[in-house]
């Protein structure tokens, strides 16, 4: 039985699976409740950064789209004059190669010590940091806290890990400073309906929903790009690597795609075999259609004389609360002029 299965699943089997985990999932947040208080507490140090950061996470476990919304940031930041880098820890190689194709201009620092790795990034030159899977990382100091929550997940039934998807329980929502609720086949009423649900648990009243939409398809070989409509009707083989699958799979159903669904663990590194498997299943298809987070790892394996390999690439449309995200923004970016050169030492 697959994790989200056991996760989210109705079936007798899935939820005897989450009363056997109950207990282990007991441990996990005595655990977690400990550690923060140590925060909370100032008995862990808390490193005040030379240069303003702004953290974007989640209470739960992949699929809540931190990398397109950490894009989405730092475009803007960009934008407004910033010179913003991103840093992360990079489970795998697939999230430092797309937030390259994303923002090209912007730098990205991989550092399984993000003190380390902001400091890094101030010395190549950026005025601020975002931190991408940051909110856990209590180690530094933040001007702005972004939490995402998908709206397709919704929270499980509170449950925390291993019998759920939660990192920590809904009350850790009171450290943020937004919440931001992420969609991608739910609907707008629906999203809404997540953000009133969770609104009791945040210390303010800053809230946005953004959309996830699909854009286009990307040859990822040529970067020829065609229509979504292009899918309407034609049978492909469908690849994801991905957090939340089934929410991908219903965007590609959503334009009238007719799938092949073939699912991988959330940062699977793809080898030989498995495009040797995917070539196969796409036999009399139109082709394979994944992921961008997929397609930067598949791609430079994918036999040139074969199937065709497009990603779909998707952005990040603010429905509710563009104002609150942009003041939040505002925060980072007043504090570069106040930064000092020579702080990081913990506060």
């Amino acid at each position: 039985m697959s994790v989200e299965r056991v996760w989210y699943g109705d079936r007798l089997s899935a939820r005897a699976a989450r009363a056997a985990l109950a207990p282990a999932s007991w441990l996990y947040a005595a655990a977690s409740a400990a550690r923060n208080a140590l925060y909370d507490r100032r008995v862990l140090a808390v490193h005040t950064p030379a240069v303003p950061v702004l953290s974007i996470g989640n209470v739960s476990v992949g699929g809540t789209g931190k990398t397109p919304m950490t894009a989405w940031a730092a475009d803007r930041m960009r934008r407004d004059g910033a010179r913003p880098a991103i840093v992360l820890r990079g489970y795998g190689d697939d999230e430092p190669l797309v937030h390259r194709r994303l923002n090209p201009d912007v730098d990205v620092v991989v550092d399984a010590d993000r003190v380390r790795g902001v400091l890094a990034a101030r010395r190549a030159g950026a005025d601020c940091v975002i931190l991408d899977d940051g909110f856990q990382h209590r180690a530094i100091a933040r001007h702005a806290d972004w939490v995402l929550v998908s709206a397709e997940q919704g929270t499980a039934g509170d449950r925390l890990l291993p019998a759920g998807p939660l990192r920590e329980p809904l009350s850790a929502l009171r450290r943020a400073d937004v919440l931001v609720v992420t969609r991608k086949v739910a609907s707008h009423e629906q999203a809404m309906g997540v953000a009133s649900r969770l609104a009791h648990h945040m210390r303010t009243d800053a809230m946005a929903v953004c959309h996830l939409a699909p854009d286009a398809l990307v040859d990822a070989i040529t970067g020829r790009r065609a229509p979504l409509s292009w899918l309407d009707g034609r049978r492909v083989v469908a690849a994801a690597a991905i957090g939340a699958p089934h929410a991908f799979f219903a965007q590609l159903r959503a334009v009238g795609a007719r799938l092949d669904e073939q699912s991988f663990p959330d940062h699977h590194r793809f080898d030989a075999r498995d495009v040797a498997r995917l070539v196969r299943r796409a036999a009399g298809a139109e082709g394979v259609v994944c992921t961008l987070k997929d397609a930067v790892k598949l791609a430079p394996l994918w036999p040139r004389i074969g199937p065709s390999l497009w990603y779909v690439s998707q952005r990040a449309v603010v429905e509710h609360g563009e104002r609150t995200l942009d003041a939040s923004l505002d925060v980072v970016l007043a504090a570069r002029q106040a930064a000092s050169p020579t702080a990081g030492s913990p506060a």
